[in-house]
């Protein structure tokens, strides 16, 4: 079991090990390797936001039989050529596909500054620039008067929130029905008639509001603010982050109990449904990881969590 940590900086944890992307080597049925690693990452990405297959296709207004296919590595030769194109022209495909960043010329002195480096580098270089631009780096103080609780759905944000606001006479807040608030309608209602677009425009919002509101607060985050940068830069440089942690299973016992069966819906029971659910994880597990503190609550009572939870944020909030 994972203890607590107050390190900013973040440390891998045993269960996020296990998640990793899989290593592609040359595919041996033919395929080619880079529309194999681009099907990879579509998969990552779409996990990231929490969306089935169906759900990217009435987004993106693309069959499901294209998806799946683009996600298998097969068909797609006009990306092929695209690629070859931009290899001709010693540029990068988001370049030759008209990346807007590509305009200023400082932009691609400071991307070929960063391209090849590690987390580690990519970090520092992000925590030296926060200052500079306003922005709250890592060991501000005052980030220390907003908690926010970060986590896939199950892993206790709501529970261990509302008593970590109590026992530190702080407000709570949680973010969904903040962004029902802001629109004006249910979360299913915003995902239906608006599409996730439109939601993470009503959760960055929300979040906005919050901050600007309540300068002393615990906030309990929907599992997928990590799937928008923005948005999760503005939590990371304002709140001291907890990334509460569970096993895969718990997480679906959890939700299922709770009623709440986004995204799994029709799936629940059968081996998909755990299959998706662990492939969200993995695409967000390394954006959880930024979190100030982790706290693992699998096989834990809500009284023990709380326990370790209070303690470990009451120890980093002890200077103010």
């Amino acid at each position: 079991m994972n203890r607590s940590s107050a390190d900013p900086t973040p440390v891998a944890s045993p269960r996020a090990e296990t998640l990793t992307a899989p290593s592609l080597a040359d595919p041996a049925d033919g395929r080619d390797l880079f529309l194999v690693t681009l099907g990879e990452r579509v998969r990552l990405l779409r996990a990231r936001r929490g969306l089935t297959r169906r759900g990217l296709s009435l987004a993106a207004g693309v069959s499901e039989r294209h998806l799946a296919n683009l996600e298998q590595g097969v068909g797609n030769a006009s990306i092929l050529v695209l690629r070859q194109v931009a290899q001709a022209l010693t540029c990068s495909l988001a370049e030759l596909l008209g990346d807007e960043t590509t305009g200023s010329p400082e932009w691609l002195l400071l991307r070929d500054l960063l391209a090849g480096r590690g987390e580690t580098d990519l970090q520092r270089a992000r925590h030296a620039l926060a200052p500079l631009f306003g922005v709250a780096a890592p060991g501000d103080a005052s980030r220390l008067r907003r908690i926010a609780l970060i986590g896939l759905r199950g892993a206790g944000k709501s529970t261990l929130g509302r008593l970590l606001a109590d026992g530190l006479g702080l407000v709570f807040v949680e973010l969904n029905r903040e962004i029902e608030r802001v629109a004006g309608c249910s979360l299913m209602e915003i995902h239906s008639l608006y599409g996730p677009s439109a939601y993470r425009r009503y959760e960055r919002r929300a979040l906005e509001e919050v901050l600007a509101r309540d300068p002393e607060v615990v906030i309990a985050t929907p599992g997928g603010i990590v799937s928008d940068p923005t948005t999760f830069g503005l939590l990371l440089s304002q709140c001291f982050t907890v990334w509460l942690q569970a096993a895969p299973e718990e997480h679906m016992q959890r939700v299922v109990l709770q009623g709440d069966l986004r995204p799994m819906a029709g799936k629940v029971g059968k081996p998909e449904a755990m299959d998706d659910l662990r492939r969200i994880l993995l695409g967000r597990a390394a954006f959880y990881g930024k979190a100030d503190l982790r706290v693992d609550t699998s096989g834990r009572s809500v009284g023990e969590a709380f326990a370790e939870l209070g303690a470990a944020v009451r120890a980093a909030r002890s200077g103010l």
